[in-house]
């Protein structure tokens, strides 16, 4: 905010005594410029929000504001992608659709599959088990993808562990 802007703000008696040259003046040019890189900041506060071009040291402050354990992105470009798509992600928690869009935006990778009617040795459907295929590339990566299939999956929900790798 300028000094001037400022100055109208000022009841009548002290506009009077902010004339050029004054300590007001003064006073009111060096709170103009106290309040310089505050205001700059909150001009482009869309950069620091949004995860796609937000600070690095940020992205991960932003994954909270969503409920992202940072430990669950492949990188911090997956983690930028996990957060631009949280809503989404959330939205379809406890879903095998959401369980495939957050394995795709955690890897960068395609071909999950969530296979919920598994069958036992008689051949009859296991209700509330769920089987995961994971594409056989990120077999090095199974720990995490565990991580991330136990932490999205319904609580009520079992699942066949090790993941299978196809």
């Amino acid at each position: 905010m300028r000094h001037e802007e400022i100055r109208r703000l000022l009841p009548g008696v002290f506009q009077a005594a902010a004339a050029p040259g004054t300590a007001l003046a003064a006073l009111l040019a060096l709170m103009e410029r106290l309040h310089a890189p505050t205001e700059a900041r909150l001009a482009n506060l869309d950069e620091v929000l949004d995860p796609r071009r937000a600070p690095d040291e940020f992205v991960p402050f932003l994954a909270r504001w969503v409920d992202l354990d940072v430990e669950l992105a492949m990188g911090p470009e997956r983690l930028r992608v996990l957060v631009a798509l949280g809503a989404e992600l959330s939205r379809w928690r406890g879903t095998a659709r959401g369980l495939t869009a957050f394995l795709e935006a955690a890897t960068g990778m395609t071909g999950f599959k969530v296979d919920d009617a598994v069958r036992d040795k008689r051949g009859r459907t296991r209700p509330f088990h769920i089987r995961v295929t994971a594409p056989a590339s990120l077999q090095p990566y199974h720990e995490q993808l565990e991580a991330i299939v136990l932490r999205e999956k319904p609580a009520y929900v079992t699942i066949d562990l090790p993941l299978t790798f196809a």
